[in-house]
């Protein structure tokens, strides 16, 4: 008998072709967050196999919980095939449990096992009933048994944890995700990671209208993000000249529409830098000024990249769930302004103009103050949560 770890994938077992390819992936991100604990993996197209000392599978799990590609997490009991084994090993977990009533649930994954699924409840079922106080229940058991008959044994176990499904990061390539301080973005992050994709935070910094706790509150968001992702990179963009010349120079009704087309050229430009696909960000459509659908058209008209808003028809408070959900709320409410928040004019267009935009953006040389800022960014590699906790 030997007890260990067994995940249940996710989504990947609609993949044909690929499979192999994403469970590999999935293997790694598995073994680079549990890196901290002595592990050893076993995998096949159904099935993942975590080993381990005992002492260490409640921290296992944990972690486990935050990492996209699995359905479900059970701690379970590997015995042989064969009716003895099995029959004793269900005692034990009964034991070990409490509760009334039980239910027998086999899955005959090897078919040259010859006891059909339903007989094999049955016969088991009978085993229990004759050797302790127990009763069935097919409906709602206090103590499930799932028996796994497959080629190499018998795996047994009760209950089962839900995983975050999705695919395993970085099955789809890389994203920019340009991160703010609010609520919506990282939720943003959040979705895009779910969907296989890896990505690097770009935040768009404005000291001194900007402050540093607003900075730091940033990479604590983007610490939180990391437990689902693991070794996030985050870009500082010094984007206060830009920032200053648009206020000087451009209509207040159009400031917003053409600070976003500026920060879209430099999110554009370092992603392809990046070697990213796509860019990803938190609008959500109509929520502001710079999210209606005339809005977004424009500004997207400076990008040949894909961008992704996997918010985008989601309403407030179905992201502040989501947000709280993983974590990023509390962070996000902190009251540090970034730079999509000073300087907002009273009446901003909802409408723009392209050619407007065009016409404005030529009252200040952008291009030059685009390429010094880009070529400014910093790059922050090592995100220690606890150090950006101290100065929030």
């Amino acid at each position: 008998m030997e007890k260990m770890i067994l995940i249940k994938y996710g989504e990947l077992t609609t993949k044909k072709s690929n499979r192999n390819f994403f469970i590999k992936i999935l293997c790694q991100n598995i073994k680079n967050t549990l890196k901290e604990y002595p592990i050893e993996v076993e995998m096949d197209r159904v099935r993942m196999y975590i080993k381990s000392e005992e002492i260490y599978f409640n921290k296992i799990i944990e972690k486990l919980k935050c990492v996209f590609g699995l359905h479900g997490i059970v701690v379970c009991y590997k015995v042989n095939t064969n009716i003895e084994d099995i029959q004793m090993q269900v005692l034990e977990i009964l034991k070990k449990n409490d509760g009334n009533t039980f239910k027998i649930i086999t899955k005959r994954a090897d078919k040259n096992f010859e006891i059909p699924s339903m007989e094999f409840n049955q016969l088991i079922g009978s085993y229990v009933l004759r050797n302790t106080d127990l009763k069935v229940d097919v409906h709602q058991p206090d103590i499930p048994i799932y028996i796994e008959i497959r080629n190499d044994g018998s795996y047994l176990y009760t209950n089962e944890i839900k995983a975050i499904g999705g695919y395993p990061v970085g099955i789809q390539g890389k994203g920019m995700l340009m991160l703010s301080g609010g609520i919506d973005s990282p939720v943003a992050g959040y979705l895009a990671l779910k969907r296989g994709i890896q990505i690097e935070c770009l935040y768009f910094e404005s000291p001194p209208h900007t402050s540093l706790e607003a900075k730091n509150k940033v990479l604590r968001l983007a610490e939180i993000l990391d437990k689902y992702a693991g070794n996030i990179k985050v870009h500082i963009v010094p984007f206060t000249k830009i920032q200053e010349s648009i206020y000087k120079n451009v209509p207040h009704d159009y400031m917003i529409t053409i600070m976003r087309r500026m920060m879209y050229r430099i999110a554009l430009d370092f992603a392809k830098k990046r070697k990213c696909k796509i860019l990803i960000n938190g609008e959500s459509i109509g929520q502001v000024a710079s999210q209606t659908l005339s809005s977004i058209s424009v500004i997207n008209q400076v990008v040949d990249m894909p961008v992704i808003r996997p918010v985008a028809c989601l309403d407030k408070l179905e992201i502040i769930s989501l947000a709280k959900k993983i974590g990023t709320y509390e962070t996000s409410i902190l009251p540090y302004e970034d730079c999509c928040t000073i300087f907002v004019p009273k009446h901003p267009v909802i409408h723009p103009e392209l050619s407007k935009c065009i016409e404005y953006e030529k009252l200040f040389d952008f291009e030059y103050l685009l390429k010094e800022c880009i070529q400014n960014i910093e790059t922050i590699t090592d995100i220690n949560m606890q150090k950006y906790d101290d100065l929030l």
